[in-house]
Formats: C-alpha cells, structure tokens, sequence
C-alpha cells in the first residue's frame, strides 16, 4: 500500500528537500503552501519525476480559516497521512521593537499556532489507527537567547520531545530537527546574507533532510545534523545566557 506525506512549506529549501526525498521513496504527497502558482509547479515536477500523486493545497497558516482547510486534511480518515512534515516558516530580520506587533503575530501563527493545531489533528488520527510520524522542523536557535524565532523554535522543541515521549506507546514516531544555517531562500527572504555567519555554518538542505529522515524512521526524537550543531546545542546548555548573548549579531547582517 501507498504511505502519505503532508508537507509543508514545500516549494523551495528544505521543505522542497523533503518531498523531493519522500517523493523517491514512493510517498504519495499533499503540498500546502501560500503561492498556488508556485504550488501547482512543484506539484507537476513531483509527479513527472517520481510518478507519485500529489496533492496540492494552498493554503496560507497564519490565517485560521486557510489552515482548518489543512486540519480536515489530516484528520480525513478515508485519506490516511502517515507522515506530518511541519516545515512552513519565516523570520523577521529586525529586532522585536523594530517589527510591528501583527508582523510577530504572524510569524508566531506560522511558527507555533500552525504546529500545534497540525499536530494535534495529525495525531488524533494517527493515534486511533496506532501509527504514524511527525517531523517538526525546528531550528538550532531554540538553544540560544535570540529574540522571537528562538522563543518561538524553542517551543517546539519542547513540545516535539513531550509529543514523541507520549505517543511513542501508541505508534507514532515524533522527530524533531534542529538545523543551522542553512543554503535555502529563508535567509534571502529576510534580506541577509550569506557572509552573515562563516561558510563552515552553512548546511546542505539535501543532506540535513536525508539525515532528518534515516533519524525519523529510527525512532530518533532528536535530529541535529553536522558536527557542529550538535556542539552548539550541547554548549547552549551549559554555558551561561550572559555569554551567549554576545552571539545576538550572527545571521542578521
């Protein structure tokens, strides 16, 4: 039988990197993005590439009315998804006071209200049946002091680990993945550079989600690829905030 994948922010980076993955591993895929344009493109390179049925759904997650579009979708019991990819995302270059209240209220919906209400209708319908996977994509800045995308990341670090750790007896694998900085459109959609951070900083989207998923199917609730992220989590808890802040600059540039 055909497994489903749901993914979202599928159209570039590494949410493009994981239906390209799952794709050749023979899932069958819904896409949901904002662009549906862009959507449908990707959808029709997907099938021509891997002869896999995709589904698109546009579908814009810091609007209730667009995401309860998605929740349905997952919880549609005739049209199982065996594996939930929350990949959609966007962060704000400026500093909290530099960006407006709705700005941070909307990278917050996509962030953590899209995540939640996904998850939740995702594991209602995994757990009745007694399997199935989530992978939320997190970020390395979850560990570090660094204004509302680490606090917003942080949270869902911290849910992915309780979400794995409860549901794991009825099924359902929970993974978390942490990335750095990564060689995707994210960094140019907030208008940084690549010379913000060093060049050995910077992650291949491919390999991250390749790892991400021979993780995932491990049962792992934690993926943080390369060596160097996973010292930088490690040192995040245990060096003191104070000394961490001194790193605020990185990636704004």
């Amino acid at each position: 039988m055909s497994r489903t994948a749901l993914v979202t922010g599928p159209t570039a980076g590494i949410g493009a990197a994981f239906a390209q993955q799952l794709g050749a591993k023979g899932y069958d895929l819904v896409l949901v993005a904002r662009d549906a344009a862009r959507l449908e493109k990707t959808a029709a390179g997907l099938r021509s590439t891997y002869g896999v049925a995709v589904e698109v759904l546009p579908a814009d997650l810091s609007v209730r009315e667009e995401m309860q579009r998605v929740e349905a979708r997952l919880l549609d019991r005739d049209r199982p998804v065996d594996l939930l990819v929350n990949n959609a995302g966007f962060g704000l270059k400026g500093r909290f006071l530099d960006n407006s209240a709705d700005a941070e209220t909307a990278m917050l919906d996509v962030l953590v209200t899209a995540t939640l209400r996904l998850s939740h209708a995702a594991l209602t319908a995994m757990a009745e049946r007694g399997s199935g996977g989530v992978i939320n994509v997190s970020s390395v800045a979850a560990f570090l002091p660094r204004g509302t995308y680490a606090a917003a990341k942080s949270w869902v670090n911290s849910f992915s680990e309780w979400a794995a750790n409860e549901y794991r007896d009825r099924g359902v694998t929970v993974t978390c993945l942490a990335p750095g900085f990564t060689k995707t459109e994210f960094h140019e959609r907030m208008d940084v550079s690549r010379g913000s951070a060093p060049d050995f900083m910077w992650l291949d989207p491919d390999r991250l989600v390749a790892t991400a998923l021979a993780d995932h199917e491990k049962g792992r609730v934690w993926s943080i690829p390369s060596v160097q992220y996973k010292a930088i989590a490690t040192a995040a808890r245990l060096v003191p905030n104070s000394l961490l802040q001194r790193f605020q600059s990185l990636g704004r540039k």
